[in-house]
């Protein structure tokens, strides 16, 4: 039987905490809390499908949250990362949604049903929300809850069509979530429970003004649950201005008190750029090592070494902001599958994605502050199991680190110079010896990232892949190839595409058709023009006139050119064109006798000048 819930007391800081946080004793599993979601006093169809999937007992923050979460009071969770915070407020908000099951069982009235949302769970990135979206169904299977994953990057229209159908929970990012409320799909004037997962991620992406928005749509009447692994300032004002009286429970475990998990083991290497894609090969091939989660500060190192890996041998994907959101799912789905057994990520996989069998992380380039190398750690040692983190240090990032080591109070204020070839490193790690940095094919046993099929998501923005075709893409998936422009060559008018293609009908009669194409082809043909009369005309009388000239006629001829000169008046010598001489009926006679002989020619020359000379 569940112990009896001691009334709760307030504080001078006007939150509402139980006795066992007042007198800040450490919570150990069975001393004050039950052990079983059974016996936490969930509904029995949820502990059915919690069963199902072999969840049975709760974790610290799940033991602490239930009883207060049912109850109704608003409630702000805080709890390391991976320790069990999405059951902690997901149970409770399906505890609070009406469906027909629960009219069936006579614990609601047919009233009580509505199409419209009920509770609403605001998380700050895509692969969140379908994570959450997933435990939730797995945790209403028996009850047949309808929940909704509402997310950019997707068409509208599936989403707006589950919508209109009816949804009980909805689970989306702020920016989609408050542009389909402002288009009035999404009714929010039923909801009677909140959700804020990852309020500090969703502070420090800018998430803070959306979120603000969305809570004043919602009814002042309502139960608000807030969780986060890290409490700022911002968060803690957040709270203040619209949840009532919560009760603030931090979960920890009695032998954890340092602030990452104390079954995740950690290395810190400082490394060099040119070394480090040889010195992730190698710890990728450390003994014992399941999936493995590579982090990068930037999109682009994160394509590169994903590519990297791909030509080492390695079964790698990659998400980051440059994929679409295809890619994006198709990635994280081989992930999960076993098809991939690298995950190359930014930091927008490092919130809240929870895969069953990571056991090592690799911070590829060192983080920003303690908050991420939290989330990225965390990614490992999940649920109770043991995990390794390894992070690369640049010597550009040793004082962003040693802030970091501060903070944390870690004990890698001066990391050890290391290569791929250091000693240390294979036996820090378990890597056998004599690895090198290809993946023997003899290992190669994953089926790789082609063999999970890219879904169509319609998706919109035209946040593609960026001019570079992410792995695992398809041809047939791609815009097909343009057709070339073919251009049509002619001549006089007719297009040669007939005799070209009659070329290549059969081999037999090839030689044949080509000489009837030759044949066929009319030649360019140009007009000469003198004095704007046709020269064709008047040259083909000529050609065979001077065909075969005669001596004895050319000698006539020359003549009959000397009388002609003696009897026309002296005058300037002009040059005679064939349009002057097409009158003269001795034109032909004339023309042969410019290709006589050269002996007639000077004759006819020496007698006009001694025409010419007379007085």
């Amino acid at each position: 039987m569940p112990q009896a819930r001691p009334p709760s007391r307030p504080t001078s800081s006007g939150t509402v905490t139980t006795p066992a946080l007042a007198s800040r004793r450490p919570h150990r599993r069975g001393s004050t809390l039950t052990t079983t979601f059974r016996e936490l006093g969930i509904l029995p169809e949820t502990a059915e499908a919690l069963e199902a999937v072999g969840i049975i007992n709760p974790f610290p923050i799940q033991e602490m949250t239930l009883p207060v979460a049912l109850s109704g009071t608003d409630v702000i969770g805080q709890a390391k990362t991976g320790t069990g915070k999405t059951l902690g407020f997901g149970l409770p908000l399906l505890e609070r949604v009406t469906v027909p099951a629960d009219v069936e069982a006579g614990r609601a009235k047919p009233e009580a049903l509505t199409d419209a949302p009920q509770a609403l769970v605001v998380v700050p990135t895509r692969e969140l929300c379908t994570q959450v979206t997933n435990d939730l169904l797995t945790a209403g299977k028996v009850r047949n809850v309808r929940v909704a994953a509402i997310y950019g990057g997707r068409a509208y229209e599936p989403q707006v069509e589950a919508l209109k159908k009816g949804v009980d929970v909805v689970v989306g990012t702020p920016g989609r979530l408050l542009d389909l409320a402002g288009q009035k799909k999404l009714d929010l004037k039923h909801v009677k429970c909140l959700v804020l997962d990852e309020a500090d991620e969703m502070l420090d992406l800018g998430f803070l003004p959306d979120v603000e928005k969305i809570i004043d749509m919602l009814p002042a009447k309502r139960q608000t649950m807030l969780f986060s692994a890290t409490m700022p300032g911002a968060v803690i004002g957040l709270a203040r201005r619209y949840m009532s009286r919560p009760t603030h429970i931090r979960a920890t475990a009695p032998d954890d008190e340092g602030v990452t998990v104390a079954n995740i083991k950690q290395f810190v290497y400082r490394a060099h750029s040119m070394d480090k894609p040889e010195m992730v090969a190698r710890i990728l091939q450390a003994e014992g090592r399941g999936l493995a989660m590579i982090f990068c500060r930037t999109k682009r190192t994160a394509a590169d070494i994903a590519e990297q890996l791909q030509h080492r041998g390695f079964a790698s994907g990659a998400v980051h902001g440059d994929l679409g959101q295809g890619a994006r799912e198709q990635a994280l789905r081989a992930f999960r599958n076993g098809k991939v057994d690298v995950l190359v990520c930014t930091d927008v996989a490092a919130r809240g994605i929870d895969v069953e069998g990571v056991t090592h992380v690799i911070n590829y380039q060192s983080p920003e502050d303690e908050k991420t190398y939290l989330h990225r750690v965390g990614r490992t040692g999940r649920a109770g199991a043991k995990g390794t983190a390894i992070t690369f240090v640049d010597w550009d990032d040793i004082p962003r680190w040693q802030l970091i080591n501060k903070a944390l109070q870690l004990d890698f204020n001066d990391p050890v110079e290391t290569y791929s070839s250091s000693p240390h490193l294979f036996s820090d790690l378990g890597i056998p010896e004599g690895t090198k940095g290809v993946l023997p094919r003899s290992e190669r046993t994953r089926a790789g990232l082609a063999a999970e099929e890219l879904e169509d998501l319609g998706e919109t923005g035209g946040r593609g892949s960026r001019g570079r075709r992410s792995p695992g893409v398809s041809a047939e998936n791609e815009r097909p190839a343009r057709t070339p422009r073919r251009r049509r060559r002619t001549r006089s008018g007719t297009p040669l595409d007939s005799s070209v293609t009659t070329n290549t009908a059969t081999a037999d009669t090839g030689a044949a058709e080509a000489t009837e194409s030759v044949e066929r082809r009319t030649p360019r043909r140009r007009r000469r023009m003198r004095g704007g009369a046709p020269v064709e005309a008047t040259a083909a009388p000529v050609t065979p006139a001077t065909a075969e000239p005669a001596a004895p006629e050319a000698t006539k001829v020359a003549e009959t050119v000397v009388e002609t000169v003696e009897a026309t008046e002296p005058k300037p010598r002009r040059r005679r064109t064939r349009k002057t001489a097409e009158p003269v009926p001795v034109a032909p006679e004339a023309t042969a006798a410019t290709e006589a002989p050269p002996a007639a020619a000077e004759t006819a020359v020496d007698t006009a000048e001694a025409t010419e000379a007379k007085p």
